[in-house]
């Protein structure tokens, strides 16, 4: 579903029918408390996303103020394998595990 940012995010679910505005973030743990459609804009997920398709990534969030700026808030995000049982250090390119390098050159 779109996000009020205008990225398609598999996470975010916005219930619109009959005058309704319910939105939310499934990724976010359910007491967070904390979470607007502000977020969206800074979450990494919707990039993530479009640059990796690997059905194996997993992602957990947490909400976090920025070092300087104590009100301005942020998604910050973890990624995980579940084939490898490890963690993703950068999640646009994956483990390097489930997607092999491509060995050889066209001409």
């Amino acid at each position: 579903m779109k996000t009020p940012a205008g990225k398609e995010c598999n996470y975010f679910y916005g219930n619109y029918h009959r005058g309704k505005s319910d939105e939310e973030c499934r990724l976010l743990p359910t007491g967070e408390k904390s979470w607007t459609s502000k977020l969206c804009a800074t979450c990494p997920v919707p990039e993530y996303q479009q640059a990796n398709s690997c059905e194996s990534m997993r992602y957990t969030a947490t909400v976090t103020r920025s070092v300087f700026n104590l009100f301005q808030q942020r998604v910050e995000v973890q990624a995980y394998c579940s084939k490898i049982t490890g963690r993703v250090d950068d999640p646009h390119i994956g483990c390097g595990q489930c997607h092999p390098k491509l060995t050889f050159i066209v001409k």
